[in-house]
């Protein structure tokens, strides 16, 4: 629930993750990857200007939701100023790239690359 700003109906959320096998895998999974430092070898290493610099040429935007809750606005915040050529873009939203006004941002994000790479 923490993933939407409205959350979908209970039964939705049951139906998704509400099976005991999907509920175990994803929190191991979670759990893993969080208590390994999110496998990086010191904090703040991917807004280190080396590490930026490997990406600084890749067309790059950044959606954040507002109200995310799950990765804090701060984050997206701070990756912008680390590389300000990235676009950034804050919705009225939560963390879930399915809500509609994330979807609608991502989507306008790829469609400008529809015809860059045409052979």
């Amino acid at each position: 629930k923490t993933s939407n700003l409205i959350p979908p109906p209970e039964e939705d959320i049951q139906a998704k993750h509400g099976a005991e096998d999907f509920s175990l895998a994803f929190a191991r999974i979670e759990n893993h990857y969080f208590m390994n430092g999110a496998f990086f070898p010191r904090d703040g290493y991917l807004l280190e200007k080396e590490q930026i610099d490997k990406i600084r040429h890749i067309p790059t935007f950044i959606v954040q939701g507002r109200y995310d809750v799950v990765c804090p606005m701060m984050s997206a915040y701070d990756l912008h100023k680390a590389f300000p050529e990235a676009e950034f873009k804050v919705t009225l939203t939560g963390h879930s790239q399915y809500e509609p006004e994330i979807t609608s941002e991502l989507v306008k994000a790829t469609d400008r690359f529809k015809y860059r790479y045409t052979a």
